[in-house]
């Protein structure tokens, strides 16, 4: 703890020196075994100092590697895999191996217990976020035989949120999921929820694809503009990989809102739904794209003849990348999508500005920076794992580029280097 404390900079620290005594402040003033030793120091320093201190101004790398926690992993014969500091580095040089090993153990226990686990009531989970979600009772888990099968239907019973599976004395917890096998659909089992449900939505998605293939003909040969689309989308890719995503994400909105269906008749009703709406949706989802890409060439032809200072170039370059990267049509959400457009002429506009103004815009890009490297360092600390307040933070930093660089587009909500400041202050919280 005194080697946190220690890692902090020059104006917390001073507020708190002598530093012993501090720790023996803290100490007899915080309960151990109430969650994490950085979150209850960080609560105490804050209110010590009167500052508003981030979790990231505690530097992990100063402090000494034999005071932070070192990790073994061990099979279920204690043989030690692996060992060693970084939890993150462990969990990626071992997941594969660990959800490997718990889909066959799944697979195995689904075969030699097929009939109906406990009943339980439901019971409310927090995400950790503010909210909870309902997990419902497990129902009867699919055979081992429909669980390998290769399904073009749904032919495999209701589908369980959950399954219990124990080894060793103890009771782990896995998600099945639909996956995309391209021609079918097969069942796995996963040990972690976000990983399950991202691969079960694409999954059935193909499974009700195969359901519809002679609508899904028809809408491939008739998307509306694809080739005057396509010659904008040739920076990102072909007019194939544009056409197959402006389906799949008509599929997405036609047939995939949630609650997702769990058996074949709410499959069935599900499929009935969305037939009627499917080419309507799809014509909408064409007419975004294709308005996207009119102004992304737009913003590309301007970023060419502004000849702007390298910083600037380089800036805005980093920004078209993340705005319309290649699957910019399946990746960006729905309500999203209708503010790219805006996005992308704040960018023109910002361009327009630069040679009346060069200064202006330099300070601007000044204040963006800090905030902008703050968030993508700590995406890159999460190694991928889904983090909705980051994703909506995300979105905020390009209100903010709106309202510093291009007033007049107009933002939906007030926005400030400020008011994101607080935003962040929450979310490391």
């Amino acid at each position: 703890m005194l080697a946190l404390v220690k890692s902090l900079h020059q104006r917390p620290r001073s507020r708190l020196v002598p530093l012993p005594d501090y720790a023996d402040a803290f100490i007899a003033a915080v309960p151990f075994g109430g969650g994490s030793l950085t979150d209850a120091l960080l609560r105490h320093v804050r209110d010590k100092t009167q500052l508003d201190i981030k979790r990231n101004d505690f530097k992990l790398e100063q402090v000494p590697p034999h005071l932070l926690m070192n990790f073994r992993v061990n099979d279920e014969h204690g043989r030690q895999l692996g060992m060693g500091r970084n939890l993150a580095a462990l969990k990626a040089e071992l997941g594969g191996q660990a959800r490997s090993a718990f889909q066959a153990l799944a697979t195995l226990k689904v075969a030699a217990a097929p009939a109906a686990l406990p009943s339980t009531p439901a019971t409310p989970r927090g995400d950790g976020r503010g909210s909870v979600a309902v997990i419902a009772a497990p129902v009867p888990a699919p055979t081992a035989a429909v669980a390998a099968a290769k399904h073009t239907a749904w032919t495999f019973g209701e589908l369980p949120e959950l399954l219990e599976v124990r080894q060793g004395g103890q009771s782990l917890v896995g998600f099945p999921a639909l996956i995309d096998k391209l021609t079918h659909v097969e069942i796995e089992v996963f040990d972690e929820p976000d990983v399950a449900a991202r691969k079960h939505r694409a999954g059935l998605r193909r499974l009700i694809a195969l359901q519809i293939r002679d609508a899904l003909k028809y809408l491939e040969k008739n998307i509306p503009e694809l080739q005057r689309m396509a010659v904008a989308y040739m920076p990102l890719g072909t007019a194939d990989e544009l056409r197959d995503q402006i389906i799949e994400l008509a599929l997405d909105r036609a047939f995939l809102a949630d609650p997702l269906p769990t058996d074949a008749a709410a499959f069935a009703r599900r499929l009935d739904e969305g037939r009627g709406r499917l080419t309507l949706i799809a014509n909408e989802v064409a007419r975004s794209a294709a308005t996207i890409l009119i102004d992304y060439a737009a913003a590309l032809r301007k970023l060419k003849d502004a000849r702007a200072p390298k910083d600037v170039a380089d800036d805005i370059t980093q920004q078209l990348a993340r705005l319309v990267p290649k699957r910019f049509v399946a990746a960006t959400p729905w309500a999203q999508l209708a503010h790219l457009p805006r996005y992308l002429k704040a960018v023109v506009m910002r361009l327009d500005k630069l040679r009346a103004d060069p200064a202006r815009d330099a300070q601007r890009l000044a204040e963006l920076r800090p905030i902008e490297q703050r968030y993508t360092r700590h995406l890159a600390e999460r190694k991928g794992v889904p983090d909705a307040r980051l994703d909506e933070f995300r979105w905020l930093l390009e209100e903010l580029r709106v309202s510093l660089f291009a007033q007049e587009l107009r933002t939906p909500q007030p926005v400030s280097v400020k008011r994101l400041d607080k935003v962040w202050a929450q979310i490391n919280t």
